[in-house]
C-alpha cells in the first residue's frame, strides 16, 4: 500500500496521497540519491507514461519519451523547487511537454514530406478548395484562440487539441479543478464572440 510506504526514512502521508512524498524523493534526487530516483520513477512513471501515450498514441515513441522525461527529472531535480509547486506535478508537466514537443517535430517532418508529395501529384480542383476552406478555419480559430489570456488558451488548447480531460489539466497545469471548469466556460464564450459564432 502506498499510504504504508517507507523510503529511507520518508513516510508517504497518511492519506494515501502521492504528493508530499514526491515532492520529498526530488529533493533527495537533486542530491543525486539513485535509491530515490527510483523510488520516483516506480511510483510516477505509469502515469506519466499514460499521459505521454495519450498525446502520441505510438506506444514506442511513448517509451522513448518516458526516459527522455526521467533523464530531464534525473539532471534538473534541483531546479524543483518544493515550496511553489508539487513534485507529481511538475514531472507531469515535464512529461506533457516532452510528449507535445515530440508531436510538434513530427508535424513539422510530416508537413515537410506533404509539401514535397504536393509538387509531385495533380490534386483535384475541389480537393484544392476543400483544404482551402480548413486552413482558412484553422486561422480563424488560431488567431482567436490568440486574443484569449493565456490561462484560458492554455486549458482549450490541452482539451481540444490534445484530448486531455478537465481532471488532467487540473494536474499538469497545477491548478484546481473548478478553476480550469471556469477557464474552459469563460473561454469557449470568448473564442465564440471573437469569432463571431452565436448559439
Amino acid at each position: 500500500m502506498l499510504g504504508e510506504m517507507v523510503i529511507d526514512g520518508i513516510e508517504t502521508p497518511e492519506d494515501g496521497t502521492a504528493e508530499d512524498l514526491a515532492g520529498a524523493l526530488l529533493v533527495r534526487v537533486a542530491t543525486g540519491d539513485q535509491s530515490a530516483f527510483a523510488a520516483l520513477y516506480d511510483m510516477l512513471s505509469a502515469r506519466a507514461f499514460g499521459l505521454i501515450l495519450r498525446v502520441l498514441i505510438n506506444r514506442s515513441q511513448s517509451e522513448e519519451v518516458l526516459q527522455e522525461v526521467f533523464l530531464e527529472v534525473w539532471q534538473s531535480a534541483a531546479r524543483f523547487a518544493p515550496n511553489k509547486g508539487q513534485g507529481r506535478t511538475w514531472i507531469f508537466t515535464i512529461a506533457h511537454r516532452r510528449a507535445v514537443d515530440r508531436v510538434r517535430a513530427s508535424q513539422a517532418s510530416s508537413d515537410r514530406d506533404v509539401r514535397v508529395g504536393s509538387r509531385d501529384i495533380d490534386i483535384a480542383h475541389d480537393s484544392v478548395a476543400e483544404q482551402v476552406e480548413l486552413g482558412i478555419a484553422a486561422t480563424s480559430v488560431t488567431a482567436a484562440l490568440g486574443t484569449l489570456p493565456e490561462a484560458q488558451r492554455e486549458t482549450l488548447v490541452l482539451a481540444y487539441y490534445w484530448g486531455y480531460s478537465q481532471s488532467e489539466i487540473a494536474v499538469l497545469v497545477g491548478a484546481p479543478l473548478g478553476t480550469i471548469k471556469t477557464r474552459m466556460r469563460d473561454g469557449l464564450t470568448r473564442l465564440r464572440n471573437e469569432m463571431g459564432v452565436t448559439g
